[in-house]
């Protein structure tokens, strides 16, 4: 039996704790946590540890919940190779390919992707729940669904790199800006461990989950929820065009170092450094993207697109 679209996100999530030192053997995972810290219910939450305790990632004690094992890297590989074909990539990133080039409406329905795609009604269920719980498709008012308003241009993707510019660093310069330590300590696995090759980093979509879970965090932990919502709404409009973007995952490697440096200048308290630095880090980025995404669209010769390419 396959994992749903959101146990398999959760299944890789406690990977990704597993394999950064987060959660070290012998780790009490309890669901409860679990489900407030990704803010999802418990249920998807518990059918990631029934996949996890298949491979003897964790095991399950009665009357005493999931505990990490220690478990085999060969096993750990396994486990996120399995979760890895539950989220359907290969399929949602054509979706999303095919979102951006203009060639599915607007509004569709599961019977229209299973058709187009050649799916199971499983399938589609798992990547449409998987499109939904990210951010880009919602359900329509009585039968169907439609995509949700997203950026879809070189323009547009180039406007939203100069917005974030001009708001994550002075998200950073905010006087009720305050350290959250676990979150920072989170991150900080996180990224050392993409440094060190510990986590998957040739995967597109794994790169940008990472990377914008960074950024939020720096947002929310502003104190001004403002910024932390714009943070929030300007990943969801560019994900489908970071995807393209990050087709060749290597220009990408330096991130993680970069958001590590970030990380110890807030935390010696150095906030002008690190605001100066996080336009800098945008920046760089911004460029390499643009330079991407605009050989793919050359290449693909495609008509002049609009001023602003907003797709609302």
């Amino acid at each position: 039996m396959t994992a749903s679209p959101l146990a398999a996100q959760i299944g890789l999530r406690i990977l990704e704790m597993v394999q950064t030192g987060q959660a070290p053997p012998g780790s009490h995972l309890r669901e409860h946590a679990i489900a407030k810290t990704l803010q999802v219910s418990r249920s998807p939450v518990r059918e990631a540890l029934r996949e996890l305790a298949q491979y003897r990632i964790v095991k399950h004690h009665q009357h005493r919940g999931c505990f990490v094992a220690e478990a085999s890297c060969t096993s750990v590989e396994l486990a996120r190779k399995r979760f890895v074909r539950s989220e359907n990539n290969l399929i949602y990133r054509e979706i999303a390919a095919q979102r951006l080039d203009g060639k599915l409406a607007e509004a569709f329905t599961e019977a229209d992707l299973r058709r187009r795609f050649d799916l199971s009604r499983a399938e589609v269920k798992r990547i449409v729940d998987r499109m939904a719980h990210e951010g880009w498709i919602e359900r329509r008012p009585g039968y169907g669904w439609a995509f949700v308003p997203i950026l879809t241009t070189v323009t547009s993707f180039n406007l939203s790199y100069r917005f974030r510019r001009a708001i994550e660093p002075a998200a950073l310069l905010e006087p009720t800006f305050a350290t959250d330590p676990e979150g920072f300590a989170r991150c900080r696995a996180e990224q050392q461990a993409l440094l060190d090759g510990k986590l998957l980093a040739t995967d597109p979509i794994e790169l940008f989950r990472l990377g914008s879970r960074f950024h939020e965090m720096l947002a929310r932990c502003s104190g001004n929820l403002l910024f932390f919502d714009a943070v929030q709404r300007v990943n969801r409009l560019r994900r489908l065009l970071e995807y393209r973007a990050m087709v060749d995952t290597q220009p990408f490697r330096n991130e993680a170092r970069e958001h590590l440096e970030i990380l110890d200048l807030v935390e010696a308290g150095q906030m002008k450094k690190a605001s100066k630095y996080m336009e800098r880090h945008l920046d760089k980025n911004r460029k390499i993207k643009m330079k991407i995404l605009n050989a793919a669209r050359q290449a693909a010769k495609s008509t002049v697109e609009p001023t602003i390419g907003f797709h609302f």
